[in-house]
């Protein structure tokens, strides 16, 4: 069985058909949602703009957004200490043992 949908996504006043698995179906459209209401943010604020600077504009917010939470997951600097107090733990024991 398919469980590939063929939808329509509006974004910024254009149309794009897509090919999609029926579970991301709701995750797709929420996310064009979220991307036409950014727009209209921006095309508000900034009404002499035209439409590709308001997607310039949303998508550059996008990103950044996108990086400042991989920066807040990230956790290699916790893994590199707790690999220094591992190291200070196994030569404490080997020479108290």
């Amino acid at each position: 069985m398919d469980d590939k949908l063929s939808i329509n996504i509006n974004i910024a006043d254009r149309l794009y058909p897509l090919r999609v698995d029926r579970k991301d179906e709701e995750s797709i459209r929420r996310a064009a949602k979220i991307i036409n209401e950014k727009v209209v943010q921006y095309k508000q604020k900034y009404a002499e703009k035209d439409i590709q600077d308001c997607m310039a504009m949303a998508t550059l917010q996008f990103v950044i957004q996108k990086f400042d939470t991989e920066k807040r997951l990230d956790n290699s600097p916790l893994v590199e200490q707790l690999e220094v107090m591992n190291d200070l733990l196994a030569d404490f024991l080997e020479k108290e043992g």
